[in-house]
């Protein structure tokens, strides 16, 4: 859909789960309308201030931060700064003019999509997991389209509404085209090796890496099984100090992983959070997986997320209180099991939803398009 010059606000992020998918959206709707101009809004201090313009895109930051789940004074400032971020989002909303405005979900996102629909801006919500939080929920009502990854979000917003697309991805893991022997060769493993990826997105997740640094044992006696274990940055360090003192050899260490579809391509298991996005990349690359979802989230929505797999056979769950004693044990266990990995396997690749961001901009350039034709 070409409709010629239209500006488009995206507005979101915190995590590379809200900023992949938005740079996903972007690239989308560049890509079927060029003229189109781009503004992201996000949190300042946050990931998306630096990602978003290493994607080519221009962004600003809102001071908007989280709430503190327990009785703060620190709720105060979080009050101040959502107040200062509303006065804002409706100053970038009046100088920029879009014809549409796009919320990801994090923290600059309710802000600017209330600016918006004050402004009666057309908006779209693209939410990215099983349970919808308070904020998509508020701003549902005002909405023109809501675009999710599961079915059965009728409970949360207007039927009418709704539009079932999935969680834009990369485009490398979308159309995975390196093969299995690619993914070995780069990582430096022989092809007569099992794999087990192990992931906690971009910041890397504590219980995971910790697991695994309790249990080394286990790992290192297998000498058929490489780990590609990706630790975060924060924890990189410390992984590596252990791993060099106890002299394993069967794993492969990196802080973060850039080649994400040849670590796919490589892995026979992949042991991960439940965030949207890595579970939209697992339906697409079929990985047999272990979700270990974070508590550390808001309503727990990466339970909820982790239990719409694990509800259809398509994947394994193992609570984040357990996976001390049991993640390990699991992991080897599966990676053994041939034929409990081919109908997890199978049973996820039956949830893959595919062209997710262009079906997206597809509906953005829409409401854009209605939009610019009535002013």
């Amino acid at each position: 859909m070409n409709v010629g010059e239209m500006k488009v606000i995206i507005s979101g992020g915190g995590t590379g789960g809200h900023i992949f998918p938005a740079i996903s959206i972007a690239n989308a709707i560049k890509a079927l309308n060029p003229d189109t101009d781009i503004l992201f809004v996000g949190a300042e201090g946050r990931m998306e201030m630096e990602k978003v313009p290493q994607a080519g895109y221009f962004v600003v930051g809102l001071p908007v931060a989280g709430f503190i789940r327990s009785l703060s004074l620190k709720n105060i400032l979080v009050v101040y700064k959502l107040l200062k971020s509303l006065v804002r989002a409706r100053r970038i909303i009046a100088d920029f003019k879009p014809e549409v405005v796009v919320g990801v979900g994090g923290y600059a996102s309710g802000p600017v999509l209330k600016a918006a629909q004050r402004a009666g801006i057309p908006t779209l919500i693209q939410e990215q997991n099983s349970f919808a939080g308070v904020t998509n929920k508020l701003l549902a009502r005002r909405a023109q389209k809501i675009c999710v990854a599961y079915e059965g979000m009728e409970r949360y917003f207007p039927a009418n509404k709704i539009l079932l697309t999935g969680n834009p991805v990369r485009q490398d893991i979308e159309n995975l085209r390196v093969s299995r022997e690619q993914g070995l060769e780069f990582f430096g493993i022989s092809s007569d090796k099992k794999v087990v990826l192990i992931l906690g997105g971009s910041l890397g997740a504590r219980t995971i890496n910790q697991s695994i640094m309790q249990n080394l044992d286990p790992i290192a006696n297998r000498s058929n099984v490489v780990l590609i274990w990706q630790t975060g940055k924060l924890y990189y360090q410390s992984v590596k100090e252990l791993i060099d003192n106890k002299k394993v050899d069967n794993i492969r260490l990196l802080d973060f992983i850039g080649r994400m579809d040849l670590a796919y391509a490589a892995a026979n298991v992949v042991i991960s959070r439940a965030g949207a996005g890595t579970i939209s990349e697992l339906c697409l690359v079929a990985k047999p997986s272990i979700l270990v979802p974070s508590p550390n989230v808001a309503e727990d929505h990466q339970t909820r997320n982790a239990m719409a797999l694990v509800s259809r056979g398509a994947a394994v769950m193992v609570t984040d209180t357990d996976a001390m004693q049991k993640l390990v044990p699991e992991a080897l266990n599966l990676i053994d099991d041939k034929t409990r990995c081919q109908n997890l396997s199978g049973n996820i690749a039956k949830l893959a939803l595919r062209d997710s961001a262009k079906v997206i901009a597809n509906e953005v350039l829409a409401l854009a398009a209605k939009n610019y034709k009535t002013i």
